[in-house]
């Protein structure tokens, strides 16, 4: 076997780091600059008329919940595996995040995650955080379909139930049936492996984490003078998060997609198009673009771990 000196390693560990943490913000940078639909000087004019330091603060809060929500979320599952603190699951979870931020619907988070591990515990650290991500998009499914209803897209909330009746009794009748060694039943067998007290509280702060997420995009209409009633307004929001979070996509082009969504949904109520990009824009700005930024510190202070 060939061996790499440490020098050597170091300096790849290094260029990989460094690469990861460059190739994030091009791609913000990109996205930002390149743009055409996003008009600043108008963005600039009215956050400063319709913008004071206190909203800001208010909403920087709900975007540090929302990353606090998954940061407990992941330290919650990782007990499963070992204990670890508030400030290494943030390491965790905010690294990951940058280094998956140009990959297809952040695969490469799961990878990040489980650089921070021993490498015997890689597939446990992958399965955790499919549990993690997924409990969220369950969630996403059940307010998105709610949602849908509550707006009067009976149709398509109709055809997402029946989708997913057919996939749960197919999976009912394929549960044996292997392909490479896995199975629904095994998988079964290994969520059922993980105590019940973790998965209710996963799914207690995968709740609490939504609704912080929901509120944050409705109060961000607020402030920019949008009239609508509650129920109308959180059911659509329920509505875009759910249907765009379905399509495939890249961290970095979340905004867009949603953006698209959203002015598909919103415009059906006279809402101004530029208005819905720039708000979607703003929840890209502060749910994914901030938390890389802190998560590229993470990313250069990583160091392998090489224990056996």
């Amino acid at each position: 076997m060939i061996t790499i000196p440490h020098k050597a390693k170091q300096f790849l560990v290094f260029t990989i780091k460094l690469l990861i943490v460059i190739g994030a913000f091009y791609f913000i940078y990109d996205q930002i600059a390149n743009n055409s639909k996003l008009e600043w000087s108008k963005f600039q004019t009215l956050v400063l008329e319709k913008t004071s330091i206190t909203t800001i603060i208010f909403i920087l809060l709900f975007s540090v919940a929302n990353r606090y929500f998954e940061i407990l979320k992941w330290q919650n599952l990782v007990t499963f595996i070992k204990p670890i603190s508030v400030g290494e699951a943030s390491k965790q979870v905010l690294g990951a995040l940058t280094a998956g931020i140009f990959t297809p619907n952040g695969l490469g988070e799961y990878a990040g995650k489980a650089m921070f591990f021993k490498k015997e515990q890689t597939k446990k650290v992958v399965f955790l955080n499919l549990i993690c991500n997924g409990i969220q998009m369950i969630l996403t499914i059940i307010f998105g379909t709610i949602g849908l209803i509550l707006i009067g897209y009976w149709k398509w909330a109709l055809a997402i139930i029946g989708i997913a009746i057919v996939l749960f009794f197919a999976s009912i009748l394929s549960k044996n049936i292997t392909i490479k060694g896995y199975s629904i039943q095994k998988l079964l067998h290994k969520i059922n492996e993980i105590p019940k007290k973790i998965h209710r509280k996963n799914i207690l702060l995968g709740v609490c984490r939504y609704l912080v997420f929901s509120h944050q995009y409705y109060v961000l209409f607020l402030v920019f003078d949008v009239d609508l009633p509650y129920l109308t307004l959180i059911s659509s929001i329920a509505a875009v998060y759910f249907l765009a979070s379905s399509l495939p996509s890249f961290q970095f082009l979340d905004f867009a997609v949603k953006g698209s969504v959203a002015m598909f949904f919103f415009g059906k109520y006279g809402i101004n198009e530029w208005i819905v990009i720039f708000i979607s824009t703003l929840m890209w700005f502060l749910n994914v673009v901030l938390p890389v930024v802190i998560g590229s510190y993470y990313v250069m202070r990583f160091k392998l771990n090489t224990s056996k």
